[in-house]
């Protein structure tokens, strides 16, 4: 008897220390959820008066939209080669680091300084840096013999690129601080052992390394995919979509229809494609980390 009650206590407190999180939880994300997934099916505008149902007519719009066709290939690529780049250089400078030398502290410092910046004031330092004309980038290459360097930001080549680069740069400290952890955490046992059997520098990368940190790579892998599907800071900043939507992503997309046409409905379902999407890259990457190589 003493235990049940004991328990029913301990479940009441529990249920009293999670009640403000539920709350939170129930009133800033379940509501707007499905008040996201009620206005998809409707008309609704800002300032058009009444909304009124219209059932699949926004996702049907979806796929005939072109600009919207073209947001998501930019957004697919720039999530693909964000996650690329920031798992492989993460991962090798984390390997770099992850050693007592009284140097290493500062450099991992160095390297975490871009993630502590401001994101708004790290795409104005990059605008000025990729600045065409009085950017030293191009001061740069100009000084290397380069011809014609790049317009970057303002060219449908080079502007999706230059994003991915900007996300590179201000992301791989906390990826790196992310696999320190991981590979801090791999036995020496293993490392020794791999030894004793002759393996090299790179067989025990490969064969001890990788298979260690596993899960944390997974993890840096989700992260990084779901951080990139939902960029948006720096495309407004820096090129507002252009040229000629060549850098424009889903989540800019969205807020373009929202706030800018006003049209709510439209945009609600467009907010949930996203959802669907970013589950189903969950769902995908979860399954991976349940089949982990032995």
């Amino acid at each position: 008897m003493k235990t049940t009650r004991r328990g029913r206590s301990d479940s009441r407190a529990a249920f009293f220390m999670l009640f403000p999180f539920m709350l939170f939880f129930a009133a800033f994300v379940l509501y707007p959820l499905v008040v996201n997934l009620y206005y998809g099916f409707t008309s609704f505008r800002f300032g058009a008066g009444a909304s009124r149902f219209v059932g699949f007519a926004n996702y049907e719009r979806l796929f005939r939209d072109p600009d919207l066709i073209i947001s998501l290939k930019n957004t697919f690529v720039y999530a693909f080669f964000s996650v690329i780049f920031l798992t492989s250089a993460g991962l090798l400078v984390a390997s770099v680091l992850n050693r007592a030398a009284g140097f290493v502290k500062a450099v991992r410092v160095a390297v975490m300084i871009p993630y502590a910046t401001s994101l708004a004031a790290a795409a104005l330092i990059w605008m000025l840096l990729l600045d065409p004309a009085a950017g030293f980038v191009n001061k740069f290459l100009l000084s290397l013999g380069a011809a014609n360097p790049p317009n970057w930001l303002f060219s449908p080549d080079y502007a999706l690129p230059s994003l991915i680069g900007v996300n590179v740069w201000k992301n791989i400290g906390y990826v790196m601080i992310i696999f320190l952890a991981g590979l801090q955490g791999v036995p020496l046992e293993l490392y020794e052992a791999a030894k004793l059997d002759g393996a090299g520098a790179a067989s025990r990368f490969r064969y001890v390394t990788l298979p260690s940190i596993f899960p944390v790579t997974m993890f840096v892998i989700a992260a990084c995919t779901i951080e990139a599907f939902k960029t948006f800071e720096l495309v407004t900043i820096m090129t507002k979509g252009g040229p000629m939507n060549r850098s424009s992503t889903v989540v800019y997309q969205i807020y373009i229809r929202a706030f800018e046409d006003f049209q709510m409905g439209y945009a609600a379902s467009m907010s949930t494609l996203l959802l669907v999407i970013l589950l189903s890259l969950s769902l995908l990457q979860f399954k991976a980390i349940l089949r982990k190589p032995s």
